[in-house]
């Protein structure tokens, strides 16, 4: 027999949304599935502190439901979960989530645990669409992880791999050193001065980047 599930028994939208995504982990598992396709035990392993059972509990219920398929991974049998256009639809209210929780973050501490795919996230969250300048790119590579910024006729996306084109702005740094920088604990001028950040690039763009992502004002 199928499990029935607990719900807030309300007609509103914010507890329907909540019985759907409201419970622990699942928006994380969402979280991993905005920045692209993921495995079962890369899943696992970017959750960690997660049981297996509950995670396949919880992404049988995102099947279930609609927000999360499984497909094959193009020419091979391996089973990649991704997110379908309803779940893709979360992305707005997680940004501003994110963005939010950001000013709420204290120092790290030594058991915190922090990725560096999380990063492209971040950024999307930190973005001020009316702070886009001139045409031109932004890479990030955090630890192991490459991503840019990408503003065009003043729309700005944020893509995976590295810029096709030379970016104006190259920053180099570790994921913790940038989720502090995105939580104002850490100036990117202090970063910069204590050798946790490297910004190769122009001052006219580093300051345009900085203001993107609402770093000065």
């Amino acid at each position: 027999m199928k499990q029935q599930r607990r719900n807030y028994g309300q007609y509103c939208g914010l507890a329907g949304a909540l019985d759907v995504v409201g419970e622990r982990w699942t928006l994380l598992i969402v979280r991993e599935l905005l920045t692209g396709p993921c495995r079962y035990n890369e899943l696992q392993a970017n959750l960690p502190g997660i049981g297996t059972n509950l995670l396949a509990e919880r992404l049988r219920f995102l099947v279930d439901i609609g927000l999360v398929r499984q497909r094959a991974r193009d020419g091979s049998k391996v089973r990649m979960y991704e997110l379908t256009a309803q779940g893709e639809a979360l992305r707005e209210p997680v940004l501003a989530l994110a963005r939010w929780g950001l000013g709420l973050l204290g120092a790290p501490g030594a058991e915190d645990v922090v990725r560096p795919r999380w990063g492209a996230l971040a950024v999307e969250a930190m973005i001020d669409p009316s702070a886009a300048g001139p045409d031109e790119r932004y890479e990030f590579r955090i630890d192991d992880e490459v991503f840019h910024v990408e503003v065009a006729g003043g729309e700005v996306s944020v893509r995976h791999g590295k810029s096709a084109l030379d970016p104006a702005l190259v920053v180099t740094t570790d994921a913790r050193t940038f989720v502090e920088i995105g939580s104002g604990r850490l100036t990117p001028l202090e970063a910069t001065l204590t050798h946790r950040l490297v910004m190769d690039g122009d001052a006219d763009a580093t300051l345009r980047c900085s203001r993107l992502l609402g770093l000065v004002g």
